[in-house]
């Protein structure tokens, strides 16, 4: 039926494109009637030659633009079409935030960070598909940790037989938690706020590790330390949820335990539930007994594992994907970072590439007015290829517009006089007179691209947006930056090799020789001549 109906569209298209053909044909049978009765016969094709011609012009002239608007709105309706879908759950953000690392990465030139970013992008990728909650244990070296995580494995899997001592590097124990579908990984890190580099390098490590978790159980043997409060409050800036240990309550009386839990408790309030802050009792001392082996207390960790799964069971799947969308959100704020490096980078070799070709062609034909060193300094080309670094398109009159601007404000903020006098002052130490006026401009004109071209590196890193203090702001801080001692010694030197350095030998090629050499030449001359 389908074929069928093919067959019937296709015929009647060919009968329709039959009909038009007749049409056109009879309308040129009859213009070619038309004419003959009025002009001559030999005049006849030349006329209708020149009609068809204007025909055709006029037709072009109204279907083009036409054809390009209908291709414009295709292309809107496809790229509309293509758009990404809002994700409907944090599982599908993340999946949509790992593309965007993926499309970021096709973008990075640097082998060395695209390599590292990569291996981060597969970690994330594995963790949003891995089964287990991650729970890392973390805290100073002197508040249990290890003796914690022993308790909860022996209260939850009996017996452990491998022997843990104080941790140098992170560790990690796989267990299961009645009714909850996901395993749970408990992970054991490095004590913090330890001396030396060591300790600093492992602190470095366990923060690390901790950023990554799921959920943070973070173990104290007193009060916060200012530090510990610091640290701890920072890893909840970034949306982790924790929950606040105090360990050795057995060295307490009941009283000071109490007191010392309400005191914690008013820490953490306002970013931490009152309940989330729990107290356990991981390796309580042994108690004496006349005659007999001290008696070894159990550990009292049954208030922190009930604590422990409520929240996994409630919140657990929350947790889990809160957790993989910030490191999916980190890796791509990490990945736009080394592309606007990059970016950077690029912008600056172009810049510059054309603060040498300013300087050189100002340098071989000097300008009449100071003034106008900043607008030639300031070149559209160069607008253009940096734009088109941060993936801006503009026109050629739009880069024009911008560079008058910033031309016109390198003079109007007396930009052009300061570097002129600055250049000069430094030059008129090495150079005869008549060299001055030449090196001091093309100098000059490439000092000032350099500084108009860190100010569009500016615009264009902020959006095309001047900022609040706009253009004269940018370029006035871009200007006191190049003034530095450093900086302008760099450039100097620098200037001095690819400017100053080529005046100097054409003008050595241009004086005449001194009075006194011109005179032992001739006499040298005469003695060669005489027999």
């Amino acid at each position: 039926m389908k074929q069928q109906t093919r067959w019937l569209l296709a015929g009647a298209a060919a009968l329709i494109a039959l009909m038009v053909i007749g049409l056109v044909l009879q309308a040129i049978r009859n213009l070619l009637w038309d004419l003959s009765y009025w002009l001559p016969p030999w005049l006849v094709g030349p006329v209708l030659l020149i009609g068809t011609i204007l025909l055709v012009a006029a037709l072009i002239q109204v279907g083009v633009p036409l054809v390009k608007r209908w291709k414009q709105g295709r292309h809107a309706q496809g790229a509309g079409a293509s758009r990404p879908v809002p994700p409907s759950n944090r599982r599908e953000a993340a999946r949509q935030s790992l593309d965007s690392v993926d499309r970021l990465l096709a973008r990075l030139q640097d082998d060395v960070a695209r390599r590292s970013l990569l291996e981060e992008r597969e970690r994330v990728a594995r963790q949003l598909d891995r089964g287990d909650l991650e729970v890392v244990v973390f805290g100073t070296g002197s508040s249990g940790k290890t003796s914690l995580i022993r308790a909860l494995l022996k209260d939850i899997v009996g017996d452990v037989g491998a022997s843990m001592g104080s941790t140098s590097e992170s560790r990690s124990y796989r267990l299961r938690l009645k009714g909850l579908e996901r395993g749970v990984l408990l992970v054991d890190t490095p004590g913090i706020l330890e001396g030396g580099q060591d300790g600093r390098t492992r602190e470095q490590q366990a923060r690390q590790r901790a950023s990554r978790a799921d959920l943070m159980l973070v173990v104290v043997d007193g009060d916060l330390r200012s530090q510990e409060l610091a640290i701890v409050q920072s890893l909840s800036g970034l949306g982790k949820r924790l929950l606040l240990v105090l360990n050795k309550c057995d060295l307490r009386g009941e009283e000071e335990e109490r007191r010392l839990m309400l005191l914690l408790r008013e820490r953490c309030l306002g970013w931490l539930p009152p309940d989330d802050v729990v107290g356990t009792s991981a390796a309580p001392q042994s108690l004496p007994r006349p005659g007999q082996k001290p008696w070894q207390p159990p550990a009292e960790v049954g208030q922190l594992l009930r604590r422990l799964a409520v929240v996994l069971h409630q919140d657990g799947e929350e947790l889990l994907a809160d957790n993989i969308l910030l490191q999916c959100r980190s890796l791509g704020e990490t990945g736009r970072t080394l592309l606007d490096q990059q970016r950077e980078e690029e912008a600056r070799r172009i810049v510059d590439r054309y603060t040498w070709i300013s300087a050189g062609v100002v340098a071989a034909t000097p300008l009449p007015g100071v003034d106008l060193l900043g607008t030639a300094a300031v070149n559209a080309q160069m607008v253009m290829e940096v734009a088109g670094v941060f993936g801006i398109q503009l026109t050629r009159t739009r880069a024009q517009d911008l560079a008058l601007s910033v031309g016109r404000t390198l003079a109007g903020l007396g930009v052009v006089k300061g570097g002129v006098a600055i250049i000069g002052t430094a030059l008129s130490v090495n150079l005869p007179t008549l060299l001055l006026g030449r090196a001091v401009q093309g100098v000059a004109a490439g000092w000032l691209t350099r500084i108009a071209g860190a100010s569009f590196i500016t615009f264009f890193q902020q959006d095309q947006d001047w900022g609040d203090g706009g253009v004269q702001d940018v370029v006035q801080r871009h200007y006191d930056l190049n003034r530095r001692d450093r900086s302008l010694r760099e450039f100097l030197e620098t200037a001095l090799r690819r400017v100053v350095d080529p005046l100097q030998q054409e003008a050595k090629k241009r004086l005449p020789p001194r009075p006194g050499l011109r005179a032992e030449a001739d006499a040298s001359d005469r003695g060669y001549q005489e027999p």
